[in-house]
């Protein structure tokens, strides 16, 4: 055991039997390089990372590359999916040295933390024109030893152009129309006609775009944008990304027909993918889209829910191959990437029979050649050309599979992905009336204000088994969970949630905002790195920066606080620089600006909850299309949310009050009449408006 041993990441605990003698990241840690004169070798990595278990089999399991790596260094272990901070900022420097990134990613710095040589996998022996592990940390201690100086130079320079990268985006103005329309002329020239999505292989999908070009359509009625978002989200769940039986989407496409998927399963991709398909539903009442939103959430429920209702990162890519030669290409239990998912048409056969195991190959496309390769030959990933499963074959097919070994789940529960899928559940909940998944979604709530919020409502970032983990949240936290729990609230009617929103975003507000409206990743008080990361544009996930311009949004909609709305439009100055050049990667920041140009509209339903009438006027508020719209509901007179305020029954009878942008329509007792008022846009108008209050 080396002193990984009890920490509570699941990845660095599958380090900590290395021979390596591995230090989480630490003051400690670099102290110890300091003392011994040696550098330090930065691995980051995460749990569901293919490629990081290779170079670890390889490499940090050998004896003898241990021993060189424990004499001449001090090596340290980062997940990064806790320390984001961490691997945003080394991953800058990376990516600025060598035009790429990825992970596994190896940095070798000085004890004060300055990186002078990067690199990301090195095979065990040199292969490609690579030059061996061996080889590169013989290298970089010859260089260490011999050219100290030049060493410190190097690692200087990188440190001071990395310092010089700080953004000032911010306070120039809230995007318009006309950065709109530019963004979305960008998304045209660059969308696959052909199969769906954006750009070549590999090809990832893309949630936050989907958001924006459905809420663009909402606003603007602009049926372009409807159409990429549909054939996107089609192609994607009649291909291999989608898991055709058991519901839930791989991290991404290696070709750009959507066919062959990373078999990695994530949290977030999966709670955003959700949430997206429901609201296609919504945009368009596709069986497709519905099905897609609801099997995924069963999905995260079944599979990655844990025992203290939280929701676990990731499923692996890798698992055992069947001992009984039942997977593809078995070799007594050896892992292989996608073989848990992949068949032959002999397999089909062997579980359904020579019938309808040939009509399971014609409606997955499973051919004798297969699709995928690097052990898994022969076998093919199900995909769904047409039509729609047949539930027998799907049910014997899945029953099937669960015999096969699994693939490993990593348990740690993240703030900000928790948030994404509160806000997924609560919705799909809602809208397929699936109570059950609006009680998940509140218990996952229930244990991020437990467990990671403490009393000085500070976020944890990472659980495990009910402790929680020692890294500060950062600004996704923050605004994740704000997100979740704004949805969750106008789902529930439950006003906590808001008031548990407006703490995290006080947070954000006192911790997070640098002058002229620009955000930070970490808090003013967070450990200090070589620079403090800031990064406006989405990942996989929402950039911290465009989620928190969201929450404050909606925040701001449901009380009426001028300093949310303020910091939300002045973190949208960066949506208005770099939308119209960079679309694909600021797709939630656009989303928002959607939010702020249609309002957002503020919808308060006043009326007994136990009414049908108050219910059809709350479930007829959360499923209209405007962007970004709030929703608040309550007993006439009620406390729960501030849009209640002053919003009596209309002649004794439930009713729904409209505003937006401190103009009000009058209250409505039909639910016909509130679904005509929110499917407006706001330059149609509607001759009934009145100031705010009236």
């Amino acid at each position: 055991m080396n002193r990984l041993a009890g920490v509570t990441s699941p990845y660095l605990l599958q380090h900590a039997d290395n021979p390596v003698d591995w230090w989480p990241w630490t003051p400690e840690a670099f102290e110890e390089a300091r003392r011994r004169d040696v550098p330090v070798l930065l691995s980051v990595g995460y749990s569901a990372c293919h490629w990081c278990h290779v170079m670890a089999h390889e490499s940090f399991e050998d004896e003898a590359t241990a021993e060189y790596l424990n004499q001449h260094y001090v090596a340290v272990k980062v997940d990064r999916e806790e320390r984001p901070d961490v691997d945003a900022v080394y991953m800058e420097a990376v990516q600025a040295a060598t035009g790429h990134g990825g992970w596994p990613m190896t940095v070798f710095l000085t004890a004060e933390g300055e990186p002078f040589y990067f690199g990301t996998y090195f095979p065990p022996e040199p292969r490609h024109g690579m030059a061996s592990f061996r080889q590169v940390l013989e290298g970089v201690t010859a260089a260490w030893t011999d050219r100290r100086d030049e060493v410190g130079e190097v690692a200087g320079k990188i440190v001071r152009d990395l310092a010089g990268r700080s953004l000032a985006y911010g306070g120039d103005g809230v995007p318009g129309e006309e950065e709109l329309a530019q963004a979305l002329l960008g998304l045209t020239r660059e969308y696959d006609e052909r199969n769906g999505g954006f750009g070549g292989a590999p090809k990832f999908p893309p949630s936050m775009v989907v958001e924006f070009l459905l809420r663009h359509h909402a606003r603007t009625g602009a049926e372009g944008a409807l159409q990429m978002a549909a054939d996107t989200c089609e192609a994607m769940a009649r291909g291999g990304m989608y898991d055709q039986l058991g519901g839930g989407f791989a991290r991404y496409s290696v070709d750009r027909e959507w066919v062959v998927p990373h078999f990695e399963k994530m949290l977030y991709d999966n709670a955003l993918l959700c949430r997206v398909y429901a609201h296609l539903w919504k945009a368009t009442g596709s069986e497709l889209a519905r099905r897609v939103a609801l099997e995924t959430a069963d999905f995260m429920v079944r599979e990655l829910r844990t025992g203290e209702g939280g929701f676990a990162s990731a499923l692996d890519a890798d698992s055992a191959v069947a001992e009984e030669s039942e997977g593809p290409g078995a070799e007594g239990g050896r892992h292989v990437e996608g073989a848990f998912y992949a068949w032959t048409p002999q397999q089909l056969r062997a579980v359904l029979g020579d019938e309808d195991g040939q009509r399971a190959a014609a409606l997955f496309d499973v051919t004798e050649d297969g699709n995928l390769e690097e052990g898994a030959e022969g076998a093919s990933v199900l995909q769904l050309p047409h039509g729609e499963p047949d539930p027998e074959i799907r049910e014997r097919l899945l029953a099937a599979r669960e015999q096969r070994p699994r693939p490993g789940r990593d348990d740690k529960v993240v703030a900000a992905w928790n948030g994404l899928a509160i806000a997924a559940l609560a919705e799909v909940g809602a809208y397929f009336d699936r109570p059950d998944l609006i009680e998940r979604a509140t218990e996952a709530a229930d244990l991020l204000v437990r467990l990671h919020l403490d009393d000085h409502a500070r976020l944890s970032r990472t659980s495990k088994d009910g402790k929680a983990g020692a890294n500060a949240g950062v600004l996704e936290d923050y605004a994740d969970v704000a997100e979740g729990f704004l949805a969750l609230a106008s789902v529930s009617g439950e006003g906590v949630w808001l008031e548990f929103a407006g703490v995290l975003l006080d947070v954000v507000l006192e911790q997070f905002v640098a002058e002229g409206g620009a955000l930070y990743d970490t808090a003013h008080d967070a450990e200090q790195l070589i620079r403090r990361p800031q990064d406006p544009t989405d990942n996989a996930t929402p950039s911290g920066w465009s989620a928190a311009a969201g929450a404050l949004l909606s925040y701001a909609a449901h009380t009426g606080s001028a300093a949310h709305r303020t910091a939300a439009e002045g973190a949208l100055g960066v949506v208005k620089a770099l939308g119209p050049r960079a679309p694909r990667f600021i797709g939630w920041g656009l989303a928002v600006a959607e939010a702020l140009l249609d309002g957002p509209r503020e919808v308060a339903v006043v009326g007994p909850q136990d009414d049908p009438r108050t219910r059809e006027l709350i479930r007829t508020a959360l499923l209209a299309p405007a962007p970004g719209a709030v929703v608040g509901s309550g007993e006439a007179g009620g406390e729960e949310f501030p849009l209640l305020a002053d919003r009596p029954l209309v002649d004794g009878a439930p009713a729904a009050y409209v505003c937006r942008n401190f103009v009000c329509d009058r209250p409505t007792t039909e639910a016909a009449e509130l679904a005509a008022k929110l499917a407006n846009t706001p330059s149609a108008g509607d001759g009934n408006l009145s100031p705010a209050g009236d």
